[in-house]
């Protein structure tokens, strides 16, 4: 039996495609389902790297803010502190209010008004603030017309929106500030309409004042004026600054959006204000001085003049007035070379006035006596030169009266001559007799910038000036000198040094008297009436050359000069400076007055032509102000010639 075979397996052939059966059209074939793979296992990371790495970030920043605030709270602590202090804390100054000036009767002279100081934050006239991106040329242009200003500068001031202050305008008057205060109310309602920032609401004020002068150009030379950071620029102004200025006050607070914050508290330092000053200064008086001389200076077409009145008793001066003058309301307008005050800034070559001076000499040193003759020749020959008189006339018979009442230059050296054996010795002693009466030092008021004059050591004149000093050249005074010559014979021969201020009240109201002036006396009492009695026949004689200075019902002593003048500008004699100086009542001296006219250039220029009448106008209402009475005495009629026969 052969071993059989095992059956062999089938293997299934491929799968013949089969038709569709009828009715199974477009079914498709059932499909075998895939198998579902099975999910994939996500595993974890360690979450404690990522920690350790958050965690060093957040200490890294941690460490950053600790170490800024260390820096904030310790290190820089008072920078930051001081910087916030500056802008919530506003410290602000207040101006005390300048004392007041006025006469010796309380007429007011000078006074402190209310005012505004015009000011503005820069800060807020930014684009981020207003929303106008020109906002300081807007505001600009409309604050120059109001405040006088240029709006270019303006703009400067409105553009550093780094500070918080500018100073646009001071000591503006209340009508300018309503002015701005109703533009700045008109802007805001448009702004808020139109829905951006009004280009004037960083425009504010601060309370301040304005010096006035009620008066005008009264006075202006003796008062001076207030400059823009309100300090005196001149005259007493300037003179008593730090009594009218007071001191001023401060005020601290805090403030927050430009607004004073109330329950923040302060501290307030109060101002306190300025002393008034009373002057010397009769306003009525000076009115009227400065109303002649400037008629008198226009009517001659002169450079100047001035016109002293003092009191002969006190020293004080009742008038100081200067022609032309300035308005000190309006600096802008005046002219430079008229402010200050030419009376006692002027050194100019006295002339025939001061030979007063040189017959107090020679009655002091017994020289000579009112009698005494002098024979006076048309020309005398001294030193170098040939000397002569104002007018040429044959030989005079003259006494020392007749000398002093004629002016004659020849006379006046011919009896100084008498003070010394010789020249030398003669010059000496009328040099000290000068310098007795003020001449070459301070008159002593201490005004800013007055002159002392020129009077030079008798070592150091010239051969031709030893001779022209007896008679007023050669040497130069002010105008508050010359008066001072004429109040010291009036005084029976006491000098008062002068004066201008008589007190000041301070803020406690109390009244404090100046100290009294100085006292010298230059020549005895018996001199004294003498030289009046002599002076008086200059304005009495019918050959006098003061005739017009006579007032009826007063005895008038007077003397009138006319004197080459020096040029300031080139240095050399040109022109003249006639002036005329006297007191009344002869017999019981009341008023000096003194008056000068610089260089005049129409109709005459002798001083008893030009100035004896401004004299007697100014002298008789002077008179009549202080109710001085006439003596109705005569007067001593000394004789002015001599019979050369005698």
């Amino acid at each position: 039996m052969t071993d059989r075979q095992p059956p062999r397996r089938r293997v299934p052939g491929p799968a013949k495609p089969q038709r569709p059966r009828p009715g199974s059209a477009g079914r498709p074939a059932a499909r075998r389902p895939r198998p579902v793979p099975r999910p994939r296992t996500i595993r974890l990371g360690s979450p404690r790297p990522r920690l350790r790495l958050v965690s060093l970030g957040l200490a890294l920043v941690m460490l950053v803010f600790v170490g800024r605030l260390l820096q904030v709270q310790a290190v820089d602590a008072g920078a930051y502190a001081a910087k916030a202090e500056k802008n919530r804390v506003i410290r602000t100054t207040l101006a005390a209010e300048r004392g007041g000036i006025t006469d010796r009767n309380g007429s007011e002279l000078a006074i402190s008004v209310d005012a505004y100081d015009v000011t503005a934050d820069p800060s807020l006239f930014t684009p981020k603030h207003t929303k106008v991106e020109d906002a300081p040329e807007q505001a600009a242009a409309l604050l120059a017309p109001i405040l006088g200003g240029d709006a270019a500068t303006l703009t400067k001031k409105l553009k550093k929106a780094d500070s918080r202050y500018a100073l646009l305008a001071r000591r503006q008057t209340p009508q300018v500030w309503k002015q701005i205060k109703d533009l700045k109310a008109t802007l805001a309602e448009k702004a808020q309409k139109a829905g951006t920032g009004s280009v004037l609401a960083g425009v504010f004020q601060e309370p301040s004042s304005k010096r006035l002068y009620p008066n005008g150009d009264l006075g202006a030379g003796i008062l001076g004026w207030v400059n823009a950071e309100g300090k005196g620029g001149g005259g007493i102004e300037a003179m008593l600054n730090e009594e009218l200025a007071g001191q001023d006050g401060r005020i601290t607070y805090a403030q927050s959006g430009g607004r004073r914050v109330p329950t923040a508290g302060g501290n307030e330092k109060p101002a306190v204000p300025g002393s008034d000053i009373e002057l010397t200064i009769d306003r009525d008086i000076q009115w009227t001085a400065q109303k002649a001389i400037d008629a008198q200076v226009r009517k001659s077409k002169a450079d100047r003049g001035y016109v002293v009145v003092q009191d002969t008793k006190t020293g004080e001066l009742l008038a100081l007035a200067n022609a032309p003058g300035f308005d000190p309301n309006d600096l802008g307008k005046a002219d430079p070379s008229h402010l200050g005050n030419a009376a006692l800034h002027d050194a100019f070559e006295p002339g025939s006035t001061t030979k007063l001076a040189s017959m107090a000499a020679v009655l002091e040193e017994n020289a000579a006596t009112p009698g005494t003759h002098v024979t006076v020749p048309n020309r005398l020959h001294r030193g170098d030169r040939l000397f002569k008189d104002d007018v040429d006339h044959p030989t005079w018979y003259l006494t020392l009266t007749g000398v002093l009442a004629k002016s004659s230059n020849i006379g006046t050296i011919l009896a100084t001559q008498q003070l010394g054996k010789t020249q030398a010795e003669a010059n000496k002693v009328l040099h000290s007799y000068l310098r007795k009466f003020g001449f070459g030092r301070p008159t002593g008021l201490g005004f800013p910038g007055e002159t002392s004059g020129i009077l030079h050591k008798p070592d150091d004149w010239s051969t031709s000036t030893q001779y022209t000093v007896p008679f007023g050249q050669g040497f130069s005074v002010n105008a508050v000198q010359a008066v001072s010559l004429y109040s010291t014979v009036a005084n029976g021969g006491v000098r008062v040094e002068p004066s201008l201020v008589r007190g000041s009240k301070g803020a406690d109201g109390k009244f404090a008297p100046s100290e009294k002036p100085k006292q010298s006396r230059v020549v005895s009492e018996k001199t004294a009436q003498t030289l009046s009695k002599m002076l008086q026949a200059v304005v009495d004689d019918e050959g006098g050359t003061g005739r017009k200075a006579e007032i009826d019902g007063y005895r008038v002593a007077g003397k009138t000069g006319t004197a080459n003048r020096v040029d300031p500008e080139t240095g050399r004699y040109k022109g003249y400076t006639s002036s005329f100086a006297g007191f009344a009542p002869a017999d019981k001296p009341r008023i000096a007055v003194y008056c000068a006219v610089q260089n005049p250039t129409k109709g005459d220029y002798f001083g008893g032509q030009l100035c004896a009448p401004i004299y007697k106008q100014v002298m008789e209402f002077a008179l009549k102000t202080l109710q001085v009475p006439p003596t109705g005495a005569k007067a001593p009629g000394l004789p002015v010639t001599f019979d050369k026969e005698d």
